[in-house]
């Protein structure tokens, strides 16, 4: 072989010897069982852990496994592994769960992988902690949850959201006799409502940025006193703006984005699981349905809207959303962080 070609060789096969051999003895390592003093568990492949797995696991149809497999190999409620680039302790027991919670504030608070947080925003709610956190979550159930809101606002709003949409479908049927996945239809119109709450129009496609400079204008309108046009309504951009705590623009934004991707996560499953409850339960969707007609038969035409005291009227529909809300889960987990050593059982977190 020749000089030139031996070292060539050489350059390329002694670093990709060392790096395969640092690779198995990296796997080897993460697949024993971690240090005795936290839960049984495996930290997977080097590096990814086992993130991989538990996203594959979520974008099935049943994502239970991934859980069932590991509580049944390490015979706990409780397992270690490493997710999101972190060594993470999994809790399916009762009574840990009530330790992490009940220690909220004193040996655990609200945190997420570094990994998730960047994409999060260093500034979103979930990530928010003590005073400020309890500052932003009564803002919110404020814009969102108030009996004065819902009244004049959210109502109105809800009801030419699901009005338009109805419509769209039925055009999209007759024109071409297709079904619809409700999921979708769902998590569409939830998006128009968060959006038609938090800041009155459509910013586009590129969301943190557009949010950026909707809310610098806002603020220059603010701090110049101009005008605000009488057919926009008070949203969360005024809300964060006249806030005695004087929040800057990352956090105004972030705090933004993070109510757009939750509205648009949570709220359209919860409606969906509604529909399939009420589909599997004959008799609960014929009480529902005669609710509503007797609604419609006190109109005097069918494209008026609803009242405040429609809606008040809605009794058994409101309990079919409290008892989806009970049974179902629509969060399958949330991280928190240990800043004390816990010891449960036999096990130090």
């Amino acid at each position: 072989m020749p000089a030139t070609a031996f070292s060539a060789f050489h350059l390329i096969f002694f670093p990709l010897l060392l790096s395969i051999t640092a690779f198995a003895y990296l796997l080897r390592k993460n697949r024993k069982v971690v240090d005795g003093s936290l839960p049984p568990g495996s930290l997977g492949l080097p590096f990814v852990g086992e993130t991989l797995r538990l996203i594959n696991a979520y974008r099935t149809e049943n994502p239970e496994p991934f859980v069932d497999e590991r509580l049944r190999r390490n015979g706990t409620r409780l397992f270690t592994t490493h997710l999101f680039g972190e060594l993470t302790v999994f809790s399916a027991d009762p009574e840990f769960n009530r330790v992490v919670l009940g220690g909220e504030g004193r040996t655990f608070e609200g945190s997420y992988p570094s990994s998730i947080s960047t994409l999060l925003g260093r500034n979103s709610l979930v990530l928010m902690k003590g005073a400020l956190h309890k500052r932003m979550h009564s803002l919110t159930l404020t814009r969102f949850a108030s009996p004065a809101v819902i009244r004049s606002s959210l109502l109105p709003d809800i009801d030419l959201a699901v009005r338009r949409n109805l419509r769209s479908w039925a055009a999209a049927g007759d024109l071409h006799g297709a079904s619809l996945l409700l999921l979708n239809q769902a998590k569409k119109i939830t998006f128009e409502m968060a959006v038609e709450q938090l800041i009155s129009e459509g910013p586009g496609r590129r969301w943190a940025e557009a949010l950026t400079k909707l809310v610098r204008r806002r603020k220059e309108e603010k701090d110049n006193k101009a005008q605000v046009a009488e057919s926009r309504k008070k949203d969360m951009v005024d809300e964060l703006l006249e806030a005695d705590e004087g929040f800057t623009e990352e956090e105004m934004v972030d705090f933004l984005l993070a109510l757009l991707v939750a509205g648009h996560e949570t709220t359209p499953t919860i409606m969906t699981i509604v529909v399939k409850f009420l589909t599997e339960n004959p008799s609960a969707l014929a009480l529902v349905k005669e609710e509503q007609e007797e609604i419609r038969a006190r109109k005097k035409d069918e494209c008026e809207a609803l009242e405040w005291s429609d809606y008040k009227s809605m009794s058994f529909t409101q309990c079919v959303i409290n008892e989806t809300l009970r049974v179902s889960n629509i969060i399958s987990g949330v991280f928190r962080r240990a800043v004390a050593d816990v010891h449960f059982q036999r096990s130090f977190v």
